[in-house]
């Protein structure tokens, strides 16, 4: 190798460099550079005196990274192979760059400083300690030269840590003789950081003052923060002791530097990350140093200074993390306090709340919320809750909330001070709009907590506030809603003020009722703002929903006083027909239509009747005719109400008939109440009507053309006559119930007798009005089903041709789209009609399932005895499922399906679960293989597809959707076999949840996860349970992460034990143990799923291998298995005289076994691999110190007194 070798290569890299950073460079250029690059890494055997004489000081900075870089790739991957003296000679002249190979600290790039460090550290992690004992020696050294060196040893040693012990990136040995080794001359290491720390810190408040001094003050400087960033790394993971050593130096040290605005956000970092060790608690003790008044006094003028000079982007970082101290110290104070460690409550706890307070009052929304879960835990705590100091923060915390549940601060606006502070922690108004509502929850704990605490003032506070709000002028701001003009829109001052004043009063006033004794409620105080909110008028339908919300806060002061409950019923019907034009009630022609703003309060108003109805039921019973007239008044008219409405305030009424506690008085009562729906149900027209799909599309207009598509709806009034019927079917399927007490069951006529088992059975009322409406309902599913026939499909007008699509706000909640935030409230519901006849159908198609998922509860032996039920529901529900879509098949898996087979008894497994459920599974599984197969080859055929980046494409919502239909069928599965029937599917969480969700590492399926008595039935017959086995293990590898997970954790084990006992074919055992496999290829790379399907293939194995060899040969085709290792597992598998190994290293050897088919996420497929060998093994029983500990052979036998000598 000679020098011109050298040279002319370096000069051909220096080109190909200059080429690949060049932005005028042409594409083919670029690459073939890179090629030439790459290649000469790869392959070359001068890369060493390359990568130096390229990394020389005359070079540019591009070029000297270059040949930085060429280096770390030879430590990286060349390392291994290189004889002694080359790394030698390379490790010295690494060190010799350190040392006069770079410019000075302030002229040198950060990206040079950063991979010069990451040689040294690769080279550490390769051959520090046994090879190189003196790597620290040698960097105290190199330090001892100035700043430059200094900064770049800060660097190595973050770089170590951040390796070893937060990322953890190298062989379990490696890090543990690297941890170990730093863990013993860690009082070295700490006393030099702090050294470095304080040196310079001196150095540099010397000299900043004198201009002729600056660039040696800013050298000071930069090493001060190198000092405190590689501190940042260690005080994270080191013994407690190095932190409170010497009285705790470390932290007074931060403190200080609290107050150098150059260092003072590495100070508050390393005082948060300090401030949050967990561990021992007596090893926390010392930390309670930082409630004296030095440290308090440092931290609190900190804070007032940084906040005093307005909104600079750095000191608001500062801030928060300054509020992030103080929330960690609190933590610590409460986890000390009370427990066996003796601490009392510190001098300045009062000071540490009052700036607590500051920060709780602070014009940023997101430091404000920085602070809640911290008042929490102070509120919460057994001692401090207790202290007088605490205590009489409350009202101030109180008050400080009343402006903080104020929404303001969206960051397009201007119209508060907190807009500045949210334009830099938020994106968007949507981004904003979602923090404020989890923020304000958040507030509504905290409160109920505080007001536990002292619940007069709070609801002193919420009557003030009330009667002010009550009193006050309407302030709609500049922006009129398109309500109605001089109406608030949802950022009017008037309304943002109601709303957080309703919240605020709705929070303390339960909590009253619930911490209060009866004798001591403020009932007289109550009732005088329930007179004054009841006489209250508004037109305004933002605020007359606050008002509302307002009267049922207040509602159980009528509880002391019935007399009123007359007085709040007519409140609340006023606003049932609330309308802000009034004339609309009168004109028979289609309704302007009407904006959300104005259905929510008629909704509000229904809703409000009916929580009352049922959480005060004996309440209202005195008041039942009056209530009863107001109903069938507002029944007469037949535009007056929604459909919705109608059945909201019907419901109320038969929650409140309930309370009759009679069945032939109940009885009677819902024959009267639902003859007219009976009458219309069941007439001649509507018949050929609901059983016609033909019929049907005429009748409801869906086959018309429209001329003008927002105002004209000849056939709105047939769509809301059905709408009717089957709302208050629901409703009264819902609601009606025999009493709970047994005694008064028996007494009213409801007890018919007693089940084998002893449990009781008792009738509905409802029933008999019910089941004579059944056939029609059902007529009316297997109709609507049918109307997805392609010749049906065809039949709708042209307005229509989309009526049975999804809503668009359905596509949205699927695809996780945000709402604009406006939008919701002022613009009309509908639309057009097309939305109207959209709602129509989805609506209508839910509530049909949901009568049949509420039948079985309600009626039970009734329902289930009805002749050839589970025919009748075949051939209804179950009809022309081909054609129906995704998302229609979903609720009705949820709504129907899985409450019925959760309420049924199991007498009827046999007659009615089994025979509809087992064509459901079979068919269910081909049509999610179907399904899956198309998104696989899509994803084969698509990959360079530019429809992908579309959100809204018409692809992903298909794949959003068969995910959550694969979720539906997986959890209705589970439920039916393996849930235990107690825990009322807790299993399935909210099926819309995000794909994110945490993937929990616990894979041992819980110990209960056997089969149910239907799950053992479903086993027994061939086909389902061929069905349900297929479904469960094919479903593994289909490309959904959570289904996976749960399927694997609930549902394969439970089901395969189940059939072990029998003859299982040898394929289907193969293949049940390949699609274990298989799903881990897939979803091997997340964690949880991997950790479960290891897990399952390990039973499976252990369980079949003994009685199936086929499982060996499904072994032997993993990719790079060790055939030798496959044989030892068998070996000691099989043969059973031997002591069997402990679980977990069983578990652990097949986990290696199968290594060769566990997924790797797409960052790591094509990485190269870096191999880094076990030196000797560095501790001995007896550990020798470490000066003498140096290793004097090699594993290939070479005498090796020492790599790197000095």
């Amino acid at each position: 190798m000679s020098a011109e070798q050298v040279s002319s290569l370096c000069e051909q890299l220096v080109k190909a460099v200059t080429v690949i950073m060049d932005p005028a460079s042409t594409q083919r250029y670029r690459l073939e550079a890179l090629k030439f690059c790459e290649e000469f890494k790869e392959k070359c055997p001068i890369c060493v005196p390359c990568g130096l004489k390229l990394a020389e000081k005359t070079q540019t900075a591009i070029v000297r990274h270059f040949g930085l870089q060429i280096l770390e790739h030879v430590v990286k991957y060349r390392w291994n192979n290189m004889p002694r003296l080359e790394k030698v000679y390379l490790k010295n002249n690494v060190m010799g760059l350190i040392s006069s190979g770079t410019q000075s600290i302030l002229e040198e790039e950060s990206h040079i400083k950063d991979v010069l460090s990451r040689i040294v550290v690769e080279m550490i992690k390769r051959e520090w300690p046994q090879h190189w004992p003196d790597m620290l020696k040698e960097l105290d050294t190199l330090s001892k030269q100035g700043e430059t060196q200094t900064e770049l040893v800060m660097f190595i040693l973050l770089r170590l840590a951040e390796d070893v012990v937060t990322f953890q990136t190298l062989p379990t040995q490696r890090r543990r003789d690297i941890q170990q080794t730093l863990t013993q001359n860690m009082e070295k290491i700490f006393s030099f950081l702090l050294t470095t720390l304080q040196q310079n810190v001196n150095k540099y408040r010397r000299m900043k003052t004198d201009l002729a001094q600056q660039p040696k003050a800013q050298a000071n400087c930069r090493v001060g923060i190198a000092a405190l960033n590689t501190l940042a790394g260690y005080i994270d993971w080191v013994a407690l002791s190095h932190i409170t050593a010497d009285n705790c130096k470390l932290l007074e040290m931060l403190c200080l530097l609290l107050n150098e605005p150059e260092l003072q956000i590495g100070a508050a970092e390393c005082l948060l990350i300090a401030v949050s060790r967990k561990g021992k608690l007596e090893d926390r003790k010392p930390l309670m140093v930082l409630f004296g008044d030095v440290a308090m006094h440092y931290i609190l003028s900190a804070a007032q200074t940084a906040d005093g000079e307005g909104l600079v982007e750095k000191h608001y970082v500062f801030l928060k993390r300054l509020c992030q101290v103080l929330c960690a110290l609190g933590s610590q104070l409460c986890a000390l306090l009370g427990s066996d460690s003796e601490v009392e409550t510190p001098t300045n706890f009062g000071k540490y709340l009052d700036s607590f307070l500051a920060f709780t009052t602070h014009p940023s929304q997101f430091l404000r919320s920085s602070t809640q879960i911290t008042w929490g835990a102070l509120f919460r705590h057994e001692v401090l809750s207790r202290d007088p100091l605490l205590l009489a923060m409350i009202p101030k915390y109180l008050r400080a909330s009343m402006t903080n549940l104020v929404k303001v601060g969206f960051p397009s606006k201007t119209d508060s001070p907190s807009c500045e502070y949210s334009r830099f922690d938020f994106d968007s108004d949507e981004d904003f709009n979602a923090f404020f509502n989890s923020f304000r929850a958040q507030q509504g704990e905290v409160m109920r907590m505080a007001c536990r605490l002292d619940p007069r003032t709070g609801f002193q506070m919420a009557g003030e506030w009330l009667k002010y709000q009550l009193t006050a002028p309407v302030d709609t701001g500049p922006m009129n809603s398109k309500t109605g003009e001089g109406l608030c829109s949802i950022f009017s001052p008037s309304f943002v003020q109601w709303d957080a004043m309703t919240f605020f009063s709705e929070s303390v006033i339960s909590q009253m009722f619930r911490t209060l004794d009866k004798e001591e409620i403020p009932v007289n105080d109550g009732i005088d703002l329930l007179q004054l909110v009841l006489n209250f008028e508004t037109k305004d339908p933002l605020i007359l929903s606050c008002v509302l919300t307002n009267v049922s806060a207040l509602f159980p002061f009528v509880t002391y006083r019935p007399e009123y409950l007359p007085q709040v019923l007519s409140k609340l019907f006023a606003s049932v027909t609330f309308e802000v034009v009034e004339e609309s009630k009168f004109v028979v022609s289609v309704q302007a239509p009407r904006t959300r703003a104005v259905k929510n309060v008629r909704r509000h108003a229904c809703s409000s009747i009916i929580k009352m109805c049922r959480d005060y039921p004996q309440l209202v019973l005195p008041n039942f005719e009056m209530l009863y007239n107001h109903v069938k008044q507002l029944l007469s008219n037949e535009l007056l109400l929604t459909q919705m409405e109608k059945c909201a305030l019907m419901e109320a009424l038969v929650l409140i008939s309930n309370q009759f506690k009679d069945y032939e008085r109940q009885k009677a009562f819902l024959e009267e109440l639902m003859a007219p729906v009976a009458g219309l149900w069941l007439s001649a027209e509507m018949q050929r009507v609901l059983s016609d799909p033909e019929a049907f599309i005429s009748y409801v207009g869906a086959d018309n053309k429209i001329a003008d598509p927002v105002m004209e709806d000849p056939s709105g009034l047939n769509r809301s006559r059905i709408s009717f019927c089957v709302y208050t079917i629901l409703g009264v399927v819902k609601r009606a119930r025999w009493p709970a007490a047994m005694e008064e069951a028996k007494a009213g006529g409801f007890l018919v007798g007693y089940l084998p088992s002893g449990s009781p059975i008792f009738r509905n009322p409802c029933t008999e009005q019910v089941l004579k409406l059944f056939d029609n309902l059902l007529a009316l599913i297997r109709t609507h089903n049918n109307l997805y026939m392609p010749e049906m499909v065809a039949k709708l007008g042209e307005t229509f041709a989309k009526a049975l699509d999804m809503l668009e706000v359905e596509k949205n909640a699927i695809l996780g789209l945000p709402q604009p935030l406006l939008e919701l409230y002022d613009s009309p519901v509908y639309k057009t009609v097309l939305e109207r006849m959209q709602g129509f159908f989805c609506t209508l198609y839910d509530n049909c399932f949901h009568i049949l998922g509420n039948a079985g509860p309600s009626m039970q032996q009734d329902f289930y005895t009805v002749e050839g039920l589970a025919s009748q529901l075949i051939s209804s529900a179950f009809i022309n499922l081909n054609n129906i879509p995704d998302y229609r098949l979903r609720p009705m898996l949820r709504v129907f399906v899985k409450p019925m087979v959760l309420s049924c008894p199991p007498e009827y497994y046999e007659t009615l679960v089994c025979p509809m459920l087992g064509p459901l599974f079979t068919y269910l599984h081909m049509r999610l293989s179907q399904k899956w197969e198309v998104i696989n080859q899509r994803s084969i055929l698509c990959e360079d597809d530019a429809a992908d980046d579309n959100p809204e494409s018409q692809e992903m919502l298909e794949e959003q959707l068969v995910r959550l239909l694969t979720r539906e069928v997986m959890d209705l599965i589970t439920v039916c076999c393996v849930a235990k029937r107690g825990a009322e599917h807790n299993s399935s969480v909210a099926v819309d949840g995000d794909d994110d969700e945490a993937m929990a590492t616990d894979v041992t399926p819980p110990a209960s996860a056997e089969l149910t008595e239907l799950g053992k039935c479903l086993m027994k017959q061939e086909d389902v349970c061929t069905a349900l086995m297929i479904t469960a293990y094919a479903s593994l590898s289909w490309k959904d992460t959570l289904s996976c997970q749960r399927t694997t954790t609930q549902l394969c084990w439970p089901l395969l034990k189940q059939v072990l006992p029998g003859n299982l074919l040898p394929d289907a055992v193969s293949w049940f143990f390949t699609s274990v496999l298989k799903g881990l290829q897939i979803h091997g790379q997340h964690d949880g799923c991997m950790a479960a399907l290891v897990h399952l293939a390990f039973q499976i194995y252990e369980a079949l291998r003994p009685r199936y060899a086929e499982l060996k040969v499904v072994m032997e085709q993993i990719p790079d298995i060790q055939r030798d290792s496959l044989e030892q597992f068998d070996s000691k598998l099989l043969n059973p005289t031997l002591q069997k190994v402990a679980d977990k290293r069983r578990k652990d050897h097949f986990k290696r076994l199968i290594t060769g088919c566990i997924g790797k996420p797409l960052g790591e497929q094509f990485r190269k691999e870096v191999h880094i060998r076990n030196l000797p093994s560095l501790f001995k029983k007896v550990k020798p110190s470490l000066e003498t500990d140096v290793l004097e052979t090699n594993e290939d036998g070479e005498d090796l007194t020492v790599l790197f000598e000095p």
